[in-house]
């Protein structure tokens, strides 16, 4: 935390992401992005399909290269320093749509491996905070079980957990709902509450509205690349300011 002039402690800032641009091919895909994270903060990103969400969220976690841009991590540009790229992703964590779990090896392997290949961390020890995170997510049941075995929910829990395991600073989540049945989402929306509660810091691409009208503390809303506003939930919802963010926002509502 950090002191401001009148004495009042504010969150530190965890990430800044600064004039983000991304073509792919000769399309632009995000325009001049810029926000800041601050710890604590959980940040929904909302928009239409083909807004460039995801592709934010991949660039952010330097999946995708930046066209130009900094992104910025403990006072350095990691897009500059592309050798130091693995230890930053144990800091800026992701959960994936599709889940991404290796499918040759058991649930508690999942969630144990980056922590023995990554972080070097000694098997026994890696084993107990995976066991950790597995329970907290609802999973630990489930160790020796393989992702072919288990229910779309299933699998995004045991995805949570292993980005949890690595104890990330910041965790990004990229429609993490959005392979699952219906009745799946509540488990994983569950899980994501929960979290939030904690006080995890975490930017989310969701199309839940719901789920980020109750839970974010901040949305930015996105549209054709650019967002159009950020700002608090109570007033993106309440109060927008952009006649976009109305528009899209009375779509989204009436049609659920």
């Amino acid at each position: 935390m950090e002191e401001n002039k009148v004495g009042v402690m504010k969150p530190q800032k965890v990430l800044s992401i600064k004039n983000l641009v991304k073509y792919f091919g000769k399309r632009k895909i995000l325009k001049d992005i810029s926000f800041d994270v601050f710890q604590g903060d959980v940040i929904c990103i909302i928009g239409a399909s083909g807004s460039g969400k995801s592709t934010m969220l991949r660039c952010i976690n330097q999946l995708e290269m930046l066209t130009s841009g900094e992104i910025i991590y403990d006072g350095r540009n990691v897009v500059a320093e592309r050798d130091n790229l693995t230890q930053y992703r144990t800091k800026v964590g992701m959960v994936f749509q599709q889940f991404n779990l290796f499918n040759n090896m058991t649930v508690l392997e999942n969630c144990m491996v980056g922590l023995v290949k990554v972080l070097k961390q000694d098997k026994a020890v890696a084993r107990r905070t995976a066991l950790h995170f597995l329970e907290k997510v609802g999973m630990a049941q489930y160790i020796n079980a393989k992702p072919h075995q288990l229910s779309g929910g299933q699998k995004q829990r045991v995805a949570i957990a292993r980005a949890l395991a690595i104890q990330p600073q910041v965790l990004l989540m990229d429609e993490p709902t959005s392979a699952l049945d219906t009745q799946m989402v509540g488990e994983v929306l569950a899980v994501m509450r929960s979290l939030a509660k904690e006080g995890l810091t975490m930017l989310i691409v969701t199309h839940e509205i719901a789920f980020a009208r109750d839970v974010a503390s901040r949305i930015i809303y996105v549209e054709d690349g650019v967002i159009v506003e950020d700002n608090t939930s109570e007033d993106i919802f309440n109060h927008p300011r952009d006649a976009r963010t109305k528009a899209f926002l009375s779509r989204v509502t009436n049609s659920n």
